[in-house]
């Protein structure tokens, strides 16, 4: 069974968008998972634990998660399809 693509790269760029987003403001209110947000930070150009980073870490996040599920999606399809 092949994947498609375009849900594939919808749902996981969503999920990522909304993890980083939930991580983001957790940090915002309470000061946790720092550590893990200057990492994110150190990728994303411009992001930082404010307002103005949820919403860039909102849209990079998107982004990078449904490229990379569309490269996994596509590798995937690749290798399904010769099986078959």
């Amino acid at each position: 069974m092949r994947l498609n693509l375009k849900a594939l790269a919808l749902s996981c760029g969503i999920l990522w968008a909304l993890c980083l987003f939930l991580v983001t403001l957790i940090s915002l209110a309470t000061g946790y998972a720092d550590a893990l947000l200057e990492v994110v930070a150190s990728i994303y150009p411009g992001y930082s634990v404010s307002a103005l980073g949820l919403i860039l870490g909102l849209i990079y996040a998107f982004v990078d998660g449904a490229i990379a599920a569309l490269i996994f999606g596509w590798v995937y399809n690749l290798f399904v399809g010769k099986q078959a």
